[in-house]
């Protein structure tokens, strides 16, 4: 019901906890968050750690010190307060209102999105910390926060925010994970779309290669960029969606995909696909080409769909033969592959 999410900072700087609704301001999900540090960390971390002291005075730390919690933290440790040093719970000198700048997945921020943080600080029970001579520490203060963004949301964000999906991919884009909304739209559990190999199977063959040029740019650069395009949903029909993709770094390294996508109606998805025709070949936009690979010359697209007990077979072979058919000589994880694996009735 609120037009924000909650947050739990520590002392440390650390995310303890956000509320699940976090998804629809950030595009992280609610687990993410805690293992992450999402603040804006330019020249912010030393207002941060003003906001998270009691008295908005803490102590000086010199640069160069390492950070606490083996460099989770912002780059600064907590001081440990004994509850008689403090002011009681319900004193104004614990009141916060601040604006702090978040890392954002979604395509409509420049990377980053304001939000305002309104609470207080109060003591967070249950963390069984330990000073270094190993006596217990007393429950330390910790910010909670309602966050909102600075810019209230528009009115058609308001309407589609409700709307928007994401999935979790490997990084040939093979399907991982899939939130409840997506599984509204798309019909699909998530253990239906893991056990269908690449996630091209579901993107229609006019969308295919347009798809393919994103993703490789999206492993180049970090991000898709705005990608329209069509899923098959389990009852067999296309749903034109807006997607935006993201790589999620792990220690410097690529680890997988998000996915935020958007469903469109098929007047909006129909316009896009005559834009994306007057800026690429008749055949990446209509997708009269034929998807083939080179050592595999095929006649025409409906060949592929003589009959569903031969794409079953297909499969079969393929799978018996470490990934790709002897009788066809076409990877199942290649587009020509995945558009094989599709059921001819659906187009």
């Amino acid at each position: 019901a609120l037009d924000g999410f909650v947050l739990v900072v520590t002392s440390e700087g650390l995310i303890f906890y956000s509320s699940h609704t976090i998804q629809d301001y950030l595009g992280f999900h609610q687990v993410v968050t805690v293992v992450w540090c999402c603040f804006h960390t330019a020249g912010f971390p030393q207002y941060l750690r003003r906001n998270l002291h009691w008295a908005l005075n803490p102590p000086h730390t010199p640069e160069g010190d390492p950070s606490a919690e083996g460099g989770k933290s912002l780059g600064f440790s907590a001081v440990a307060y004994k509850p008689d040093q403090l002011p009681a719970e319900n004193s104004s000198f614990l009141e916060r209102s601040f604006v702090c700048r978040f890392r954002c997945l979604l395509d409509n921020s420049s990377g980053f999105l304001a939000l305002n943080l309104q609470g207080r600080l109060k003591f967070l029970h249950g963390q069984n910390k330990r000073s270094e001579d190993g006596s217990a520490l007393p429950p330390q203060l910790a910010l909670f926060a309602v966050s909102t963004p600075l810019q209230p949301p528009s009115i058609l964000q308001i309407r589609t925010k409700n709307m928007i999906f994401r999935t979790k991919h490997k990084l040939d884009f093979t399907p991982l994970a899939c939130d409840a909304k997506g599984k509204i739209v798309l019909g699909y559990t998530e253990a239906e779309l893991r056990m269908c190999g690449t996630g091209y199977q579901f993107i229609h063959a006019a969308d295919m290669l347009y798809c393919a040029e994103n993703h490789v740019r999206m492993m180049k650069t970090g991000e898709s960029g705005l990608t329209v395009f069509r899923l098959l949903t389990k009852e067999n029909r296309w749903k034109w969606v807006q997607a935006n993709a993201r790589l999620v770094y792990k220690n410097g390294k690529p680890e997988y995909i998000i996915v935020t996508q958007r469903p469109l109606v098929d007047e909006e998805g129909g316009e896009h696909l005559r834009k994306r025709s007057t800026h690429l070949p008749f055949t990446f936009a209509t997708g009269e080409a034929l998807l083939y690979q080179s050592a595999c010359p095929l006649l025409g697209f409906p060949d592929p769909f003589q009959s569903k007990e031969k794409t079953s077979k297909s499969k079969k072979t393929s799978h018996s033969h470490g990934g790709c058919s002897q009788k066809d000589g076409i990877d199942p994880s290649s587009l020509m592959g995945a558009l094989m694996r599709q059921d001819k009735a659906v187009y």
